[in-house]
Formats: C-alpha cells, sequence, structure tokens
C-alpha cells in the first residue's frame, strides 16, 4: 500500500491501480475483504505452474513423450486456472453492482481495468486452445481416432 516500506519503487503503479479497483486499495483492506489475499494465494501456485511449464519448454521436454505431455498438461491447468480466475474476478464484479470499479469514468474504466484485466481473458484462452489441441492431437494419435479404451462418439 501506499506508504509502506516496499511500496517505492516496484510498486508504485499500484498506487493507480488501487483507486481504480478497490479490490487492490484501502477500501478492501479496511473492510477487511479476503478476495484479494485469496486471490493473491491462488496467483502464487499459478505461478509454480507456469514457472513448470516455462522450465519444461525451455528445457526442451515438450516434445519428447510422457516429458512432453507433462508439460503440455501443466501449462493447459495453468492457463485454465488464469482464465477460471478472471473470469471469477469479472463475474464478482458484475455480481456485486461493480462496488470496487463503478466509481470510474467510462474512460477511465476502459483504458485502466477492461483492456488489462481482458489481456487475462484472451491470452490464456489462446493457450488452452493451442495447448488443448496438442493434447487432444496426443490422445488421438496417428491414426486420429481416440487410442486406448477410451471411445468418443
Amino acid at each position: 500500500m501506499p506508504g509502506g516500506a516496499l511500496h517505492y519503487p516496484l510498486w508504485t503503479p499500484y498506487e493507480l491501480y488501487g483507486r481504480v479497483d478497490y479490490v487492490y486499495g484501502w477500501k478492501a483492506w479496511n473492510e477487511r475483504n479476503g478476495f484479494t489475499a485469496a486471490q493473491g494465494m491462488m496467483n502464487a501456485f499459478e505461478t509454480g505452474l507456469y514457472l513448470v511449464y516455462a522450465w519444461g519448454v525451455l528445457g526442451g521436454s515438450k516434445g519428447e513423450g510422457r516429458k512432453g505431455a507433462t508439460v503440455l498438461l501443466v501449462g493447459f491447468a495453468a492457463a485454465v486456472m488464469t482464465l477460471s480466475k478472471t473470469v471469477l474476478y469479472w463475474l464478482n464484479e458484475y455480481y456485486s453492482g461493480f462496488d470496487n470499479i463503478g466509481h470510474n469514468s467510462t474512460f477511465d474504466l476502459i483504458l485502466l481495468w477492461i483492456i488489462p484485466n481482458g489481456a487475462w481473458l484472451v491470452f490464456p484462452s489462446v493457450m488452452i486452445f493451442t495447448l488443448g489441441s496438442e493434447i487432444i492431437d496426443g490422445l488421438a494419435g496417428p491414426s486420429g481416432s481416440a487410442s486406448g479404451s477410451m471411445k468418443v462418439e
């Protein structure tokens, strides 16, 4: 928070964001709103998944049998987590009557909330589609049909 020991210089931009979105500002802090802290805990787990995915991809494991499949699955899970968490975040605003962002002008809302937060909908969706397609291709095998005992009708 502004004035805190860690605020300057790393977290200075969040002072503006805390004024745009009260979930990250003094309002939520003073009301002891647990959403921000709960989301932060989920962010830590999600970041761990992305680090495992990046390590696997940069280490060249993405195309190697079981290791590659594991890397794909971890990346897919991380992207689903990001998308789900972001949808929850947007729905929380909708169902609270836009309690944390409704005070903004239309211009500020679009520029400082919708566009930045929209990226957390678009990029994970692309990742889910891309990695999901690779997972399906791997499960379908060279013939294009489901392998093993799975039968899709």
